[in-house]
């Protein structure tokens, strides 16, 4: 199973995951002409995807999926209130690309099983999802106000983690952004800051983990120096120490990251 961020921010998201016969897209939250170019960088073209799957409705991660699904015929995979929610922002989408899972359901798509879970977040009805393969198995939690018990079971002991390190709480609380939105962000349905990112970690990292992928950083309220520090500090006084058992590893905004292989022990 191969892994990569495309983009990973406030301004936009999408993951590629790749197992040996299946390519998917975990949400297409730039534009498409974004997207279609960030997949030449790791050798891949639209027509060998076998769908995008949306997290949830808001636009960061949804953007270029309307358009991505009607130029290259592409599924696009939703729970039913995502869909709701999503579609007068996805323009027209052909009914045999409309494809409806629940939330706490395991479904396939190819050769990789994939089992969605409720997140805490402001939407309609947001999820994680954990994927897996012969070899190995991949856990993403991108947008969520606070780790539940849930979020736990799911992510924990995967291969490869990838979690939400939206912000620093002290960089939020005296940056230019209005209370509201301030409030927002801190709220249990907001996201998730540096600190209860590493905090939280510890409770999920298992003997088989190997990678942790941190993501969704602020542009505004955060740092990736700063996350990674914060976090590596945490695991640290939980006795983990990282690039020695886990590779650690801050996701770019505005750039493709590194191809992470997985299952190869």
């Amino acid at each position: 199973m191969d892994v990569c961020t495309l983009y990973s921010g406030s301004s936009g998201n999408s993951l590629l995951i790749r197992s040996k016969n299946t390519a998917l897209l975990v949400d297409a939250g730039l534009s498409a002409r974004h997207i279609v170019s960030a997949l030449e960088e790791v050798k891949l073209v639209p027509q060998q995807l076998n769908g995008v799957l949306l997290t949830h409705e808001h636009i960061d991660h949804i953007k270029g999926a309307g358009i991505l699904s009607r130029r290259f015929k592409l599924p696009i995979y939703a729970n039913e209130a995502t869909w709701t929610s999503a579609e007068p922002l996805l323009g027209r989408i052909e009914e045999e690309n409309k494809m409806v899972f629940e939330t706490g359901s395991c479904f396939e798509i190819g050769d990789l099983k994939i089992e969605s879970f409720a997140v805490p977040h402001d939407a309609a009805e947001p999820v994680g999802f954990t994927f897996t393969d012969a070899k190995a198995s991949f856990a993403m939690a991108t947008d969520l106000g606070t780790p539940t018990e849930l979020v736990k079971k799911n992510l924990f002991n995967a291969d490869c983690i990838f979690l939400e390190s939206n912000h620093d709480e002290e960089m939020l609380k005296t940056g230019s952004y209005p209370w509201p939105l301030k409030k927002r962000i801190l709220s249990k349905y907001g996201h998730l800051s540096n600190g209860a990112a590493g905090s939280f970690l510890p409770e999920v990292i298992g003997n088989k983990t190997e990678q942790v992928f941190l993501g969704h950083l602020s542009k505004e309220n955060n740092l990736p120096e700063l996350a990674y520090l914060t976090v590596a500090n945490l695991l640290l006084e939980a006795g983990i120490k990282p690039k020695e058992q886990i590779n650690l590893t801050v996701t770019y905004r505005d750039k493709v990251s590194k191809l992470v292989k997985l299952g190869e022990k």
